[in-house]
């Protein structure tokens, strides 16, 4: 069906995770039996009209099929993988945007200094400040404020390495969950042909997806929060030498002012959709499935906080090419530098008011597309 462009339409709502994700993948199911709707060529059809347009025919169910097609966790597991994937180049993304809002502020790189971080050896924390030190190397402008007397920044640049390596530690717990449920049997009961046998079992029970979507959908919110502080100061960093919310005439300009309104708003936005989905629970089933998982709400809130973290990363990525913008002509460092041009290239600089949804759109699909992550890593001469 999907290598014919048949796609079925199942509803986001209506699985608790307990027995799997019975009801959404009934609606999957449906199509393949030709009942239901399903999408063909991007119109929304009666399953039989699509399958019969594709050159198809429904399949009829044979022993144990509708059982396994509709007790599982595909659903969850598929929703989370996705949003996996998107999180972990964003998560790619924020570490080059923090490097280049830092270099804009005039902060210190020093809190990336190898020997800090050796004495607190979180992998993600390692990792983040051997990026930061990659992508700021041979930087004029943090050459030039080496000796300014400044001693320590706000937490949300001095911080980087630890608040974005938890992210990743976070990330890699999850990673490994959801492999280990994309290749594992969780429909019941099962059958052991070997054995002449079947046993019934839990394996349907979403708890451990729900529980690694719940931890990513709580660390990606702290990365979120800590851009959005970024952007702030970025916007009222006058005490470094930048103008009012970036603009180039302010008090008549308005400048990056909304993009900080609107990064704020995501961030509020995700705080609410982070409350932990496993931990509700409703009995269903007459209480024979008295304990739920509520995993495909977990992974349909992860997926929105993901959206929302892109939308944040991209106000704040505005925010940097501003403020560096007021830094040149000094040299941006081997990754910052490579990163700026590349965003150059589809973002021009902002000299008068122009509406901003156009640039935030266009800073979001360097994000989606990884242009930006591409450009720096190609740049620092490997991964991030």
């Amino acid at each position: 069906m999907l290598n014919h462009d048949v796609t079925p339409y199942v509803p986001s709502q209506g699985s608790v995770g307990a027995s799997g994700d019975l009801a959404p993948l009934a609606h999957m199911t449906l199509t393949l039996i030709g009942e239901g709707k399903a999408y063909y060529d991007g119109e929304l059809l009666p399953s039989d009209v699509a399958l019969r347009k594709a050159g198809l025919e429904p399949i009829r169910l044979a022993a144990k099929e509708g059982l396994s097609l509709v007790n599982g966790t595909e659903v969850m597991t598929g929703i989370a993988a996705l949003a996996l994937v998107r999180a972990e180049r964003l998560i790619k993304a924020a570490d080059v945007i923090g490097a280049m809002s830092l270099e804009a502020f005039l902060g210190t790189d020093r809190v990336f200094d190898e020997r800090i971080n050796a004495l607190r050896p979180h992998p993600g924390q390692t990792q983040v400040a051997t990026n930061l030190r990659a992508l700021l190397a041979e930087s004029v402008i943090m050459l030039s404020h080496r000796e300014c007397g400044r001693v320590q920044d706000p937490y949300s640049f001095r911080c980087i390495p630890v608040v974005h390596g938890s992210v990743r530690d976070a990330a890699r717990y999850a990673r490994g969950v959801i492999e280990i449920e994309a290749t594992s049997v969780t429909d019941n009961p099962l059958v052991f042909a070997e054995h002449d046998e079947f046993l019934t079992g839990g394996n349907f029970h979403g708890q451990p997806i729900a529980t690694a979507g719940d931890t990513l959908k709580a660390s990606l919110v702290t990365l979120a929060s800590i851009s959005e502080r970024r952007l702030y100061l970025l916007l009222n960093g006058e005490e470094r030498g930048l103008p009012l919310f970036l603009a180039q005439n302010p008090g008549l300009q308005s400048g990056l002012m909304l993009a900080q309104y609107t990064s704020a708003s995501l961030v509020s936005e995700s705080k609410a959709l982070a409350f932990p989905s496993g931990v509700d629970s409703i009995p269903t089933s007459a209480g024979q499935e008295d304990h739920v998982s509520m995993g495909t709400i977990a992974a349909r809130t992860l997926d929105a906080i993901v959206c929302n973290l892109e939308g944040a990363l991209a106000c704040e990525l505005l925010g940097a090419l501003a403020a560096t913008d007021f830094r040149r002509p000094s040299r941006s460092g081997n990754g910052t530098g490579a990163a700026y041009d590349c965003a150059r290239n589809t973002i021009a600089p902002l000299h008068d008011d122009r509406v901003l949804a156009d640039d935030i759109e266009s800073a979001r699909t360097l994000l989606r597309t990884g242009a930006l992550i591409a450009a720096a890593e190609e740049a620092i001469g490997g991964p991030l």
